[in-house]
């Protein structure tokens, strides 16, 4: 019997060609696998061309939900952003998919993995830590990995030699990922990071140019961490960030063109849009900012830091990223309330948050002077803080100016 092989499959350019290859070159029963991440596909249509094109079978699994309550939700309670902007659309998507590629496999009994990330990104590394994890036993095929087209140019002769339909072209050659959570662009004219990106390269949001001369509110509820509703609407989770990336897009919120360092050590260039993920990320900051105690919220940025690189990295299955979840979470019970935001051409301005777990009292916080905070306190308290200031300051060897073990200011001294 030939080798069944599991591909991670979109129907686009790279996994378009892969089928009739890994045919071509393994003489093996290709089951594509299709995850709808929410990425706006003509399912049927992606069925039918991965039959067409040599799929033994293929199953396609409605994954959205999961995506955002599984990934998406903890990423946004953790704060991950990846280098101050990325909020890390494609990296979130990658475990889920690969999981339950991991599970179709074990259903078909299959040997092997396939993928359509090439040998330079950061994608081929999310998926294959994922496989290690999960079915180490299983072998991986990387097709860009092995073999001889070079470029995206490559891959369309590809398909025009074999009559395989793809939606690129020489003049549509961005590469794209999208999802619930965003919508990736690379390739073309933002090879060169000197070049802005053109107007039509942007598909989810409008221009500033563009956008309404009227600002618009938009209040986001949570609960322990976790959105749930809109402007006093709950909703599930799909439609709660299909309705936001609708408010945020037509606002044009959420642009970002970033020179980004991949894990493999490249710089790379890639513009991103993340509309109604950007206006979760600045809702959830603020309740934060209104509920966690100070040395929680500080300590907790720096696990930020470190989640967002687990994620980007792909190494989602790792007891790191499962122990600062359980860390995460354990802050999360009172970030319950609501951010009240005003959007206008781009810039998102706060206009209210509330809460019952708030720590903002009015009474410490207000220059209005009372009997809840006694200011003569405040003396000994600096007083204190100020002692090692003040014992360092007695030390013979210091001068008026200056220390005298330093040469710049010594010489200032003279």
């Amino acid at each position: 019997m030939p080798e069944k092989v599991v591909l991670a499959y979109s129907g686009g350019l790279d996994t378009s060609i892969i089928i009739p290859w890994l045919k071509e070159n393994y003489a093996c029963d290709v089951i594509a696998f299709v995850g709808d991440v929410g990425q706006g596909d003509d399912l049927e249509a992606v069925v039918e061309k991965a039959y067409k094109t040599g799929a033994s079978h293929v199953v396609v699994e409605d994954l959205r939900e999961e995506f955002l309550t599984g990934y998406v939700f903890s990423a946004l309670r953790a704060g991950a952003v990846y280098e101050h902007k990325y909020l890390l659309g494609t990296s979130l998507a990658r475990p889920v998919i690969a999981k339950r590629q991991v599970e179709t496999a074990r259903r078909f009994g299959a040997t092997a993995f396939a993928h359509g990330c090439t040998g330079k990104g950061n994608d081929q590394v999310r998926f294959e830590l994922a496989y290690q994890a999960l079915a180490p036993e299983l072998k991986v095929i990387a097709p860009w990995r092995e073999w001889e087209l070079k470029s995206r140019e490559d891959c369309l002769d590809y398909a025009e030699q074999r009559r395989i339909p793809v939606e690129a072209s020489r003049a549509k050659i961005h590469s794209r990922d999208r999802n619930l959570w965003h919508l990736s662009h690379e390739g073309g004219e933002l090879e060169d990071p000197n070049n802005p990106p053109l107007a039509s390269t942007w598909m989810l949001t409008r221009s500033a140019q563009e956008a309404p001369d009227k600002e618009e509110e938009v209040t986001i509820g949570f609960e322990q961490g976790t959105p749930v509703s809109v402007n006093g609407m709950r909703l599930d989770p799909v439609s709660l960030v299909e309705l936001l990336n609708e408010i945020g897009g037509r606002n044009a919120i959420g642009r970002v063109d970033l020179v980004e360092n991949r894990f493999v050590g490249i710089k790379s260039r890639g513009c991103y849009e993340t509309p109604g993920g950007t206006l979760l990320v600045t809702a959830h900051r603020e309740l934060e900012a209104l509920c966690l105690d100070r040395d929680l919220m500080h300590f907790k940025q720096q696990v930020a830091l470190k989640y967002a690189e687990l994620v980007y990295y792909g190494l989602w299955f790792t007891p790191l990223r499962e122990a600062l979840d359980a860390f995460i979470n354990n802050t999360q019970p009172e970030i319950t309330g609501s951010v009240s935001l005003s959007l206008y051409k781009g810039n998102v301005a706060i206009t209210g948050r509330q809460s019952e777990y708030s720590l903002y009292h009015t009474d410490l916080a207000a220059f209005t002077m009372g009997d809840s905070y006694d200011q003569k306190d405040a003396a000994g308290f600096i007083r204190i803080l100020g002692l090692p200031a003040r014992s360092r300051a007695r030390q013979p060897q210091q001068t008026n100016t200056g220390f005298a073990g330093d040469p710049a200011r010594t010489e200032v001294a003279k």
